[in-house]
């Protein structure tokens, strides 16, 4: 993909990451045309399952492109751009419905935490395979019966020759049966009196004697969740993250980039272009309101996460205003197939030929899990409240 375009950023612009000018207009157009040519034919139920839908060979593709770690540096095959242009990628990545979920994990949040906490040996060991989308990545931080509080991590990693036995079950874990490596919340020491201390995090190879999978089926049939089960696992001590008990810091910083990027509110976008396509000659006064209204909580959306991108790109500490972006994101996508159900007079139907019942039928599987993944509503908001000390 050429870069020949790009402009250098002026040191002002460099210091706080505003920067809204032909750069990025370009590469968004630019991204547009790839991504048109690579999802030629697919159907709009297809574009529905969003980043939960997994296509390898779309991500080899993309990588092609030089479209996995633009963010990246370059020494490690990455694109060497500012967080803004992966902002712009992800946008047209959802609003496109691209089948992304088999690359997105590692690239949005294994990569910045190598990059943050891991070694030179980890780092170019994983960055340049995953940006040719070689190797696959998920994490493990569920458990069974923890329900989203990650202090409760059972998943215990002992000391033994040259690294680790790890044993325990993660839960929920999405993509297992297609990754070949695990980012693996683990207990190594006790906690204390501080529930959360003596947490570590290792890259885990899935392909280890004592791992099994299995898949967590949804009630449609599709398989995305896995439960995977560590049976006395050993892992080198090259594959810890960090220090040994730096685990719950590490998550944490990883949640602030999971929570705040655009999947917290263009997951459902798909349908919502659809509505509004079955809406087009006389939409009425209730559409024409109600399509007002989520146009204007899109923007604001966009606004709010590009925000946070800046202020990652400038270094700073992105947990509590992600936290806000993600609780308002879920209340927007689970909005969209309300809406739809609301102005249009067709049943969902998942097998259907007419491609709105189609995709109203795949947005509401998934919508009932939006607002859990990546931090339910209460704890989302408790992070509010805890900075604005109220608890």
């Amino acid at each position: 993909m050429s870069h020949s375009s790009d402009k250098q950023l002026s040191s002002s612009e460099q210091a706080d990451g505003r920067f809204f000018g032909e750069q990025l207009d370009d590469f968004r157009l630019e991204v547009r045309s790839i991504l048109a040519k690579l999802l030629a034919g697919r159907s709009v139920a297809d574009g529905a399952a969003s980043w939960m839908g997994a296509d390898t060979s779309f991500s080899r593709a993309l990588a092609a492109q030089g479209l996995i770690g633009i963010s990246w540096p370059e020494k490690y095959g990455g694109g060497g751009r500012s967080l803004l242009f992966r902002h712009v990628l992800t946008e047209e990545l959802l609003a496109a419905g691209a089948p992304a979920a088999a690359h997105w994990v590692a690239d949005r949040q294994v990569g910045p935490m190598l990059l943050r906490f891991g070694t030179e040996e980890q780092r170019a060991m994983f960055l340049p395979r995953i940006i040719a989308a070689d190797i696959f990545f998920c994490i493990g931080l569920s458990e069974p019966d923890a329900g989203s509080d990650l202090a409760s991590v059972r998943t215990r990693a002992s000391l033994a020759e040259g690294g680790y036995r790890v044993s325990g079950t993660k839960l929920w874990t999405s993509g297992a049966h297609i990754s070949q490596y695990m980012l693996t919340l683990c207990r190594t020491s006790d906690s204390g009196s501080h529930r959360h201390a003596g947490l570590s995090q290792f890259i885990i190879p899935l392909d280890s004697p004592g791992i099994t999978i299995r898949p967590v089926l949804m009630h449609s049939g599709e398989h995305h969740f896995n439960e995977v089960i560590l049976d006395d696992c050993f892992v080198p001590s090259t594959l810890r993250v960090g220090a040994e008990g730096q685990g719950w810091a590490q998550v944490t910083s990883e949640l602030g980039i999971e929570r705040s990027g655009p999947e917290r509110y263009l997951s459902t976008f798909p349908l919502l272009r659809q509505i509004v396509s079955e809406l087009e000659g006389d939409p009425g006064e209730a559409a024409i309101d109600a399509i007002g209204q989520a146009a204007a909580h899109l923007l604001t959306l966009h606004q709010m996460s590009q925000a946070v991108a800046e202020l990652l790109h400038a270094g700073g500490d992105p947990n509590v205003a992600a936290a806000i972006v993600k609780d308002l994101g879920a209340d927007f996508e689970q909005m969209i197939p309300e809406i739809g159900m609301r102005l249009i007079d067709a049943a969902p139907m998942p097998e259907s030929a007419d491609p709105y019942a189609s995709a109203l039928a795949k947005t509401l599987t998934y919508a009932p899990a939006i607002s859990l993944r990546g931090g339910t509503r209460e704890v989302l908001r408790g992070i509010v409240a805890r900075d604005l000390g109220l608890r």
